[in-house]
């Protein structure tokens, strides 16, 4: 593995890959962390908060809107503004490139009676609609205002919300946090229907807190409250960053790795459901979903041990896609190295992500030998046995440059990646962490 000028980085074909890695803290988790500490009445200690681009921009719009946030080597401290006192800001609160932040935070702005706030962020995010937060936001009371009624910036001005139900068209962790947020000030209770499950961090944080929440079936319901208190969160190792490690161990032959210390919640490990089925050697003790009305507030943790092996292809169907949305992308390179056919359908989610995430991925891939074709809401592999290598550019996407490298360990040539150091978003030492598992 070599870097080269800027930010390209070549990633050589590895002999193999053994050891232990850690991941970094999970992305989703902070996020909402330092959201709720924001929101909340007492101070907020988080532990193995990830530092990131992303979640630093979370941190930095909650200290916008009036929360102190302390930062020691250890531990962060949010102490927040409580529910319905954010503070009036000067100018555009900048979202830099977290999408997650951008969807999540209107959802505490539409509360906020009379006072008006404008999201904005880099060029990325510009491309990124905002209509799903939206629509239901207008239904409860709230104001926005989007470029071209659907992009970035947009201003919400805050208003006496009522409670609605809401049916999301598309199953999104993101837009269903909004809501609840939102549904955390309103007159009346707030209903969420799911199509299939999400992820459900926002839930389990909210039950900690002391919020009156309640699941039944596909219906998630929140009522008002006062006031959230929140002792310590401790944030575990994000699934999502880990799956690329543990894809590279079941790729690159005679490998053997031990994942610690990553999230085990059943609503983020749809990816490792997946492999699994596909024949990967992935062991570990991953949550059971949880029975109707009981939403735990705490996130489980587990070790993951990884070893090599042969692959089948396999079809990922529509209610799958929420439950592995992110790691989708490695499913389309696993795919390129397993026996048969392998699909994923019903993910057309991926075209509003940092990028048009199947666009760019069946493009990467096929530059790089795989024989893969888009389809309108997904993408199908035919398996040739691995991939031969190239360039692949990550067009600033964190999870194509983690994809290439990992491409680059398993290839025959090896892969140059341009633009490796968007990683950062989400995994700022993902390089440093692959190189030390390398032995040849």
């Amino acid at each position: 593995m070599t870097a080269g000028k800027g930010t390209t980085v070549r990633f050589d074909p590895a002999g193999r890959l053994k050891g232990s890695i850690v991941p970094p803290a999970d992305k989703s988790i902070s996020h909402r962390a330092a959201m709720l500490g924001g929101m909340a009445t007492e101070p907020v200690v988080i532990r193995n908060y990830l530092e990131a681009a992303d979640t630093t921009s979370t941190l930095d719009a909650m200290g916008t809107l009036g929360a102190i946030v302390q930062r020691g080597p250890d531990e962060i401290v949010v102490r927040g503004t409580g529910l319905r006192e954010s503070s009036e800001v000067d100018g555009p609160i900048d979202v830099g490139n977290a999408g997650t932040l951008m969807r999540l935070l209107p959802g505490l702005l539409a509360s906020q009676e009379g006072r008006s706030y404008t999201l904005d962020g880099d060029a990325s995010i510009r491309k990124r609609p905002v209509d799903r937060v939206a629509i239901p936001l207008r239904e409860m009371g709230a104001s926005i205002e989007a470029t071209d009624e659907r992009y970035p910036p947009f201003t919400i001005t805050g208003a006496r919300l009522r409670g609605i139900e809401y049916t999301l068209p598309v199953a999104s962790a993101q837009v269903k946090s909004c809501v609840l947020f939102a549904g955390l000030t309103a007159d009346g209770p707030t209903t969420v229907v799911e199509p299939v499950p999400s992820r459900d961090h926002t839930e389990r944080m909210l039950a900690a807190a002391g919020v009156s929440l309640h699941r039944e079936g596909d219906r998630i319901t929140v009522t008002n409250a006062d006031e959230l208190v929140l002792d310590t969160i401790t944030v575990p190792g994000d699934p999502s960053s880990a799956a690329f490690a543990i894809a590279a161990g079941v790729l690159v032959p005679k490998s053997r790795l031990l994942v610690k210390g990553s999230g085990a919640n059943w609503t983020r490990t749809g990816f490792v459901r997946i492999l699994q089925r596909m024949g990967g050697v992935v062991l570990g003790e991953l949550e059971d979903p949880a029975g109707d009305g009981q939403i735990p507030g705490v996130e489980p943790i587990t070790d993951l041990d990884v070893a090599h092996g042969s692959l089948v292809g396999t079809v990922v169907e529509p209610h799958e896609v929420p439950l592995a949305i992110d790691e989708l992308p490695l499913v389309a390179l696993l795919g390129c190295f397993a026996e048969g056919e392998t699909v994923v359908r019903g993910a057309e989610e991926l075209r509003f992500k940092e990028s048009d995430r199947i666009a760019l991925v069946v493009d990467g891939l096929r530059g790089l030998g795989a024989e893969i074709e888009a389809t309108e809401d997904g993408f199908v592999v035919t398996g040739t046995g691995g991939l031969r290598g190239g360039t692949i550019e990550s067009h600033g996407d964190h999870r194509l440059a983690m994809l290439g490298a990992v491409a680059g360990l398993a290839s025959r040539e090896g892969v140059t990646v341009v633009g490796m150091d968007a990683a950062a978003v989400s995994y700022p030492t993902f390089t440093e962490d692959i190189t030390a598992l390398l032995r040849r």
